[in-house]
């Protein structure tokens, strides 16, 4: 298949890393009607409109970043990357339990309106996720990079599709590699993605499962993965009949910042789930995890070719889909 790819240098100096976008872009088997820039011509500040978006957002809530880049993850594996999650309404996807503790779309919303006054049914909804996970781990200190537009928003959001295309924070190691497969992904890029959990909190009965209630109504540790001092913290933050609301950060080293803790907090049995912990003690990724643990650039560098696949994940261009005027209702 030919693919045509057509880059405008924004300045000199991002001319490089452009190169090195697009060589990866080019190299895997992603969507050939994504470019870069996309934009460029039909709605020049499409990207600048979202980026800034995020980062007032972020400044004010430092929960914004996890929260975005996980509503990217529950988009993508869900009928692709096309903004179904944010569609409204009784049976959708958004209305499933898994996803009703999602956020972040409001900042979603907010850069749709600007980008409507600006440039009215041009820039879909589907790219505006991309774009603002993308700024969210830039905003949290990870690394910048471009990524390819032109997705276009689904019109079907089944809340029946959710539940078996999401992981669940109990997955064994089979059942994680099966699911990321299914989406083209490897295990090297589960092992990547994974370090999303360097930011953002999750609510108590995500990881409960790794404790049990005695005859006294306390709680006890279950799983032998967990550090014993990690595992006191959370049944204190976590105690038994804790509300449902209740919250606790994923990484508890460095909680806002995206950075390789994850990957060391793992080393030290210190991560928050079963989903987490298996990937330090299978034998085919713990190797991958150390060596992110021990060289955040090379963690950096595989995040960048794992968010480029994951973000073209069953796009949807040209007639498979629409640019809705609003991000939570299909035209």
């Amino acid at each position: 298949m030919e693919m045509k790819i057509t880059v405008s240098c924004p300045t000199p100096n991002r001319c490089t890393l452009l190169i090195l976008v697009l060589f990866s872009f080019a190299a895997s088997p992603l969507h050939a009607s994504l470019s870069i820039n996309f934009y460029a011509s039909s709605c020049p500040t499409a990207e600048l409109i979202v980026s800034n978006m995020v980062r007032s957002a972020s400044s004010s809530d430092p929960t914004i970043p996890g929260k975005l880049l996980r509503l990217l993850f529950h988009d993508c594996f869900v009928e692709g990357c096309d903004a179904s999650v944010l569609l409204q309404g009784n049976g959708t996807e958004r209305s499933d339990p898994a996803n009703t503790s999602l956020g972040g779309f409001s900042v979603i919303d907010s850069a749709k309106r600007v980008l409507e006054i600006f440039c009215p049914e041009t820039v879909s909804c589907a790219d505006i996720v991309a774009l603002a996970a993308r700024d969210a781990v830039v905003t949290a200190g990870g690394p910048a990079f471009e990524i390819p537009t032109g997705r276009r928003d689904g019109r079907i959001s089944d809340a029946a599709n959710v539940r078996s295309n999401i992981v669940d924070t109990s997955f064994t190691m089979i059942e994680m590699i099966r699911l990321f497969n299914s989406k083209g992904l490897s295990l090297d890029d589960l092992v990547t993605l994974s370090g999303a959990h360097t930011i953002g909190v999750a609510h108590c009965n995500a990881f409960s499962d790794r404790f049990q209630m005695d005859s006294k109504g306390n709680l006890t540790l279950i799983d032998t993965s967990l550090d014993n001092n990690y595992a006191k913290e959370l049944m204190k933050k976590c105690p038994s009949g804790s509300s449902a609301s209740k919250t606790v950060n994923n990484d508890p080293e460095t909680s806002f910042a995206f950075d390789n803790q994850y990957y060391i907090n793992l080393l030290g049995h210190r991560g928050l789930f079963q989903s987490d912990s298996v990937l330090v003690e299978d034998e085919r990724t713990s190797a991958r995890v150390e060596a992110f643990a021990n060289d955040q650039e090379t963690f950096f560098q595989s995040w960048r070719d794992s968010f480029l696949k994951l973000t073209t994940i069953g796009v949807k261009t040209d007639d498979e889909g629409e640019i809705r005027q609003s991000c939570s209702f299909a035209n």
